[in-house]
């Protein structure tokens, strides 16, 4: 009985180990292979973009093509989310400093909460969500068109063409989509204060003045550049890199949305962290 037992499950148990293996050595290895080529392919990028613009072959009707193109399918999500995050942030914030007494200080409670956080954030996935999704669709398919390769045979370089102002674009409309949250959370904030929490527009906007400064909103404009940033390199490459046709496409959609989401919120725990060393609050 034993010996009729033991080499079925023996096999099974070594199946599962050579798979556990397997996925244990690969995945990491396809992991850290990613991470370079997006680390060459941002660095070429950069240098791409910055070269072009200097010596004036930059293609700016490329560039003011995809602003647009990103405005329109991140604009009307961005206002959608916005509002109920300011609506989400005063009820919280309203329940707590009403418990310790604190409602006077509701102005600077909310309105220093969604610039710090709250805008970085909706930023952060309207960039990932919208706008990474939408470069890695548009490439990816290109990619599978094989309108890529087409570029590259007629000596047209891809990078130049197609990176550099997709990645532009995606800084500049992450500042402008960084400055709107600012703009929409903070008015809904304030006007959730005045007309549902029975709040004064005098004390909201004057302890929303005596604890913020210019530099809260410097910080979080510089979040949302290196949040486009981002988001570009790693659409574009992974769009740049999709295999297996229509489905590859959609693979690598989910992939940079995945991927530029994880990024950002550890970017924004580091930047947030860095400056908050470099330069602590002082106490009025």
């Amino acid at each position: 009985m034993h010996s009729t037992e033991s080499p079925p499950k023996q096999s099974q148990a070594a199946a599962a180990a050579n798979w556990a293996k397997g996925y244990w050595h690969d995945h990491p290895r396809r992991s850290v292979e990613t991470f370079g080529r997006q680390i060459t392919m941002g660095i070429s990028a950069i240098a791409q973009m910055f070269g072009d613009i200097f010596r004036g072959k930059f293609p700016f009707n490329e560039f003011i093509k995809q602003c647009g193109f990103m405005a329109s399918v991140s604009a009307a999500p961005t206002l959608i989310v916005a509002i109920p995050i300011g609506v989400v942030v005063s009820v919280q914030v309203g329940s707590l400093v009403a418990q310790v007494g604190a409602t006077s200080f509701m102005g600077a409670a909310t309105g220093l909460g969604i610039i710090r956080q709250g805008a970085p954030l909706v930023t952060s996935l309207m960039i990932a969500g919208a706008v990474g999704s939408a470069i890695c669709a548009d490439l990816g398919s290109r990619t599978i068109r094989e309108e890529i390769d087409a570029m590259k045979v007629m000596g047209v370089d891809p990078m130049r063409r197609l990176v550099a102002p997709r990645l532009a674009a995606a800084m500049l409309v992450s500042v402008l989509l960084c400055g709107f949250v600012v703009f929409v959370g903070f008015l809904t904030t304030y006007l959730f204060n005045i007309f549902a929490q029975s709040g004064t527009p005098g004390s909201f906007i004057g302890t929303f003045a005596a604890f913020a400064n210019a530099n809260d909103l410097l910080v979080a404009l510089f979040k949302s550049v290196i949040f486009g940033l981002l988001a570009a390199i790693i659409a574009c490459d992974l769009g740049l890199n999709a295999r297996g046709g229509p489905g590859g496409v959609a693979n690598s959609v989910n992939a940079a949305v995945v991927q530029s989401a994880l990024m950002l919120f550890g970017v924004n725990v580091l930047v947030t962290q860095i400056y908050g060393t470099l330069f602590p609050a002082k106490i009025a």
